[in-house]
């Protein structure tokens, strides 16, 4: 079934979370526009839901984050929460999956489902210890990297596992 393209303005928020997101990516205090911004593309083309756990490390309005989203800015419902325990609290999400170099079951090896909310931290640090400890370890996921590599771009690594839950789900909603 072909989803139907409105504006993010234009949508109920509950319609929105019922009928056209399979998947939540969360940005845990992101730092750099660019990436923020590629990945709002990346989210209007997979129908993906963004939310922004502040404090972000640039306006939001920068010119810099508008650049990289292009005209993609207006398509993508972003969904900003003052901490991830507010996150926690407004959202209801199935399973909360939080990615890092410090993960035991690899993200290509996980079963993605519908709702799931996939979470990044930020760009200079990861996310911190006391987000990943307060997770089931086999909700801790990581992208397989060569030994002595420190860490991926915040929006490849995006890219990089939200494709895959993607094609696991059949690409719903995608031509």
């Amino acid at each position: 079934m072909a989803r139907r393209i409105v504006p993010h303005h234009q949508l109920d928020p509950l319609a929105v979370a019922q009928d056209f997101m399979l998947l939540h990516i969360v940005l845990f205090e992101p730092e750099i526009p660019h990436n923020t911004g590629n990945i709002i593309r990346l989210c209007a083309n997979t129908g993906a839901t963004l939310h922004l756990i502040h404090p972000v490390g640039f306006a939001w309005d920068s010119a810099k984050l508008r650049r990289a989203g292009l005209d993609y800015y207006e398509w993508v419902p972003v969904q900003h929460h003052t901490s991830l325990p507010a996150f926690r609290e407004a959202t209801a999400f199935p399973r909360l999956l939080a990615f890092s170099t410090k993960g035991t079951c690899a993200y290509h090896d996980m079963a993605y489902q519908q709702g799931d909310a996939l979470l990044f931290g930020p760009e200079s640090r990861g996310l911190p210890a006391h987000v990943l400890a307060s997770l089931p370890p086999e909700q801790v996921v990581r992208i397989p990297m060569q030994p002595t590599s420190r860490s991926l771009n915040l929006s490849n690594a995006v890219a990089i596992v939200l494709y895959e839950a993607w094609r696991q789900l059949g690409f719903v909603g995608g031509r």
